[in-house]
């Protein structure tokens, strides 16, 4: 059986109005609607984007308002930076000052405070006790002997008269006194002289000061070759002493007062420049000047600290923190060329302070300075600056 066509008797079928073997074909008339209407979208895109010029006139980023302000001069007082080493300022190193021998006390301690003269440490003198009372015992037979040649003397003279003695025999008999009297004078002096090596044999302080260092012990064997057994700071006086360079130097004068700050302290110590070095070092090209301190345990000799020291006053642009720019290539400001354009200005801090930071190189103080929001701008870019005033 054909269930495709239905037949109606033997006759050859006509098919009907609206069958299925009678539908017209519609998708080619769909596809191409589909494709005229993205013709049509598309023309229409291009007209509104495509077809319309940008206008070159119009800005393409807005222009940045910028504070700025001329700096003028201000008067900045001159502080050096500087770094050294404490020392005392009259060091005192003390030894042996007479023959030497074994010690038999030592009586300091380093940190300990002395009179001049005190006794710092004794050495062994039993031989040397004995020779100044050997020197003693000949002084008093000396006076012994002295003391008949003036009798025998003064009996001579007695009999001149009655022609027993010759005054030749009186002229021996005065010599002979006069001997002995000069005898005892040179066993006086010989005693002296002992006393005077035996006080020596003490080693003594020779100033009021402070006991720095200590290196000797009892039973030690010293002599004039030992070196220094103890140093000692003279009145206790400290000094740093700062290292500067050959500008730093100039104008630098003695009286000018410094802040001393030992490394590892956050004490400050005020002192003043009491010496500033003549010369300087052909290695380093550095000159020393020497800041006097008063006593203090935490000024140790030998140990670093840094120092600020006043050195009267200069006149130099003043500028916030917020102006001052860094890169790799050193500090900068952004000042205001021609068409209100900002431009680099390289520049050389000086002193930093609450009030600002000097600017020892690069500006004269009558450029318009950017204060701030120099992080976000760039050589060449155009702003529009406002005014500010500058205090001071």
């Amino acid at each position: 059986m054909n269930y495709g066509k239905p037949r109606f008797g033997n006759d050859e079928h006509l098919a009907l109005p609206g069958s299925y073997g009678d539908r017209p074909n519609r998708t080619p008339w769909i596809i191409g609607a589909i494709i005229g209407v993205v013709l049509l979208v598309g023309i229409a895109f291009w007209t509104m984007h495509g077809g319309k010029k940008a206008d070159p006139s119009a800005p393409v980023e807005q222009v940045p308002t910028v504070s700025v302000a001329a700096p003028g001069r201000q008067s900045v007082a001159r502080v050096i930076s500087a770094t050294g080493t404490l020392a005392a300022k009259r060091e005192m190193p003390v030894g042996v000052a007479g023959e030497g021998g074994r010690v038999t006390r030592v009586l300091v301690e380093p940190g300990q405070w002395v009179a001049a003269g005190q006794v710092l440490a004794t050495v062994d003198r039993s031989v040397q006790t004995q020779t100044a009372e050997s020197l003693a015992a000949q002084i008093r037979v000396a006076q012994a002997d002295a003391t008949l040649a003036q009798s025998e003397l003064v009996r001579a003279q007695s009999l001149v008269s009655r022609g027993f003695i010759s005054k030749a025999d009186i002229e021996a008999k005065t010599a002979t006194r006069d001997a002995a009297a000069a005898r005892v004078r040179v066993a006086q002096a010989q005693l002296a002289q002992q006393q005077a090596t035996n006080g020596r044999l003490d080693i003594r302080a020779p100033a009021a000061g402070l006991v720095l260092t200590r290196s000797v012990e009892p039973g030690q064997i010293v002599s004039s070759g030992s070196g220094t057994l103890f140093r000692m700071a003279k009145g206790g006086e400290m000094e740093m002493r700062a290292q500067l360079s050959e500008a730093d130097l100039t104008g630098l004068h003695v009286g000018v007062p410094a802040q001393v700050t030992p490394v590892g302290s956050s004490t400050a110590f005020t002192g003043v420049v009491w010496q500033v070095s003549p010369v300087i070092d052909p290695q380093t090209r550095q000159g020393i000047a020497r800041i006097q301190l008063s006593y203090d345990p935490a000024l140790r000799p030998g140990g670093f600290a840094s120092a600020s020291i006043r050195s009267g006053s200069t006149d130099l642009p003043q500028l916030p923190n917020s102006a001052i720019q860094s890169d790799e290539h050193g500090n900068f400001v952004y000042v205001v060329g021609p068409g209100d354009k900002v431009v680099r200005r390289a520049i050389k801090i000086g002193d930093v302070s609450d009030s600002g930071v000097s600017i020892a190189e690069g500006l004269n103080g009558s450029e318009h300075v950017v204060l701030s929001a120099g992080a976000f701008l760039n050589p060449g870019q155009k702003i529009k600056p406002v005014l500010q005033k500058t205090q001071g």
